[in-house]
């Protein structure tokens, strides 16, 4: 069984319906192989073998009567521990949230999956609140890259990350705030998408405002509009939420690029050191979205740095989270979260919207550039994955995960649908990602262009054997 683990999932549900494989099968399969990959890459909090197979067993049944449960009936799934999964203690990475509780609620996108018959197998790790781009908390340790186990997953979804990489389920729910289901994807080889804010709503509201997004992390860009079709609908607690989508998401990636007007900027103008091996396979990803028929320009949008903006946000956001902790729950945080917290503690309310002011000044300079351009294209990051642990580079020369995430972060602060790819990997074997970014609301042509780079072997579905092996 264990070559199920190596199949996305719109591949494993069309054996469930020619009846080659089982649900069952299927999750015992995901369950084996994440047991097999914790030792090493550490990509769980926890795994709900008893509640999975209970699931499993039931779709089965329904496959049996030719009577699926909605698009992912059977098909096994993980959910970042940000995210509220019922019967399962949310702890969001930290030692200061109490896993006593009721905890009889799950989150919008976590109730959409289990209408639509998905197998929860297990809550994948996150740092503390999701405050930075790697993945190490002081509950769970440090999550490891699944190409080499001395380097970084990534962050903040970076258990989600490893363990599609690694085959332990083909579909996992992440969370985006400055890159964080982008940074472990570009980092671990998969396909993930940051949609457009409110297009998967989300509950309870994130203390980091407007600039939290929920998103897929999936083996190919195929099984994301899969499960962006679940997802993707409007929920009461959301107040934010968008209408339904015109269409399924499924249906518009066979469009190809043909005619598209893409906007590739290297390196943001000369702003970004982008490392030679990573700009060499974005650029032979582009030149090939040339040969697919799209209109390339070499340009660059006007990405004025807005990192000391995003801080206060972002920092704001983290002295919120953890407004309520006591000064025992305090001495238990991430000592670089507690930092930012002191410095959020800081902004008063005019600083606040000073940045907000810039953040609008930004979607409004990026709403005009997609005027001009259907697409931008930039490296997801100008780097790949570094040393386990540590929250920047050694060397590096910054002293926040901002500094080397510069592509990413922006497109939270506009709300823009974001996706990274993978187009290839450097002399270590480490993977390079390619980042796609449309217009608010313009999803459909990410995916539909990651697509094509997927049809045409420019990206691959990356690794599935465990690290080491």
């Amino acid at each position: 069984m264990t070559e199920l683990t190596e199949l996305t999932a719109v591949r494993l549900l069309d054996g469930y319906r020619k009846g080659e494989w089982s649900p069952v099968e299927a999750t015992r399969a995901a369950l084996e192989r994440a047991e097999a990959i914790q030792p090493e890459v550490n990509a769980f909090v926890r795994l709900t073998a008893e509640d999975a197979l209970a699931r499993a067993r039931e779709s089965e049944e329904r496959w049996r009567r030719g009577e699926p449960q909605g698009l992912l009936d059977g098909v096994p799934v993980t959910v970042k521990d940000i995210l509220l999964l019922r019967g399962a203690p949310t702890l969001r990475g930290s030692k200061a949230v109490d896993p006593a509780g009721r905890w009889d609620e799950d989150a919008p996108s976590v109730a959409r999956l289990r209408e639509h018959g998905a197998v929860f197998i297990g809550k994948t790790t996150t740092p503390e609140y999701g405050w930075k781009g790697v993945t190490d908390s002081p509950l769970s340790g440090v999550t490891r890259n699944p190409y080499d186990p001395s380097r970084t997953a990534g962050g903040s979804s970076g258990g989600s990350a490893a363990a599609v990489a690694l085959g332990a389920g083909p579909l996992s729910l992440g969370t985006d705030g400055g890159g964080s289901v982008r940074i472990p994807a570009s980092f671990c080889g998969i396909f993930a998408l940051k949609p457009t804010y409110g297009r998967v709503p989300l509950y309870p509201a994130s203390a980091f405002g407007t600039l939290a997004h929920v998103g897929p992390m999936t083996r190919d860009a195929a099984d994301a509009a899969l499960l962006m079709d679940v997802i993707g609908h409007p929920d009461s607690r959301d107040w934010s939420a968008l209408a339904p989508p015109p269409g399924a998401y499924a249906d518009g990636l066979t469009g190809g690029v043909r005619g598209l007007r893409v906007a590739y900027s290297p390196s943001l103008g000369g702003q970004v050191a982008v490392r030679p091996e990573v700009a060499r396979a974005v650029r032979h990803a582009v030149e090939r979205l040339a040969e697919l028929g799209a209109y390339v320009t070499e340009t660059d949008p006007d990405l004025t740095e807005p990192v000391e903006a995003f801080h206060t946000l972002w920092f704001s956001g983290a002295a919120r989270v953890t407004q309520h902790l006591g000064p025992k729950q305090r001495e238990l945080l991430d000592p670089g979260l507690r930092e930012i917290c002191t410095q959020g503690a800081r902004y008063s309310a005019l600083d606040y919207l000073a940045a907000v002011d810039v953040r609008m000044d930004l979607g409004r300079r990026m709403g005009r550039f997609h005027d001009t351009y259907d697409l931008l294209v930039t490296p997801t990051l100008p780097i790949t994955a570094f040393e386990a642990g540590v929250e920047v580079p050694k060397g590096s020369g910054h002293r926040r995960w901002t500094g080397w995430t510069p592509f990413t972060y922006p497109f939270n602060m506009t709300q823009q649908p974001a996706a990274s790819v993978p187009v290839g990997a450097d002399g270590d074997g480490l993977p390079i990602g390619l980042q796609l970014v449309a217009a608010r609301h313009r999803d459909d042509l990410v995916l539909r262009a990651a697509h094509a780079l997927y049809e045409a072997g420019v990206a691959s579905a990356g690794r599935i054997r465990p690290a080491g092996s």
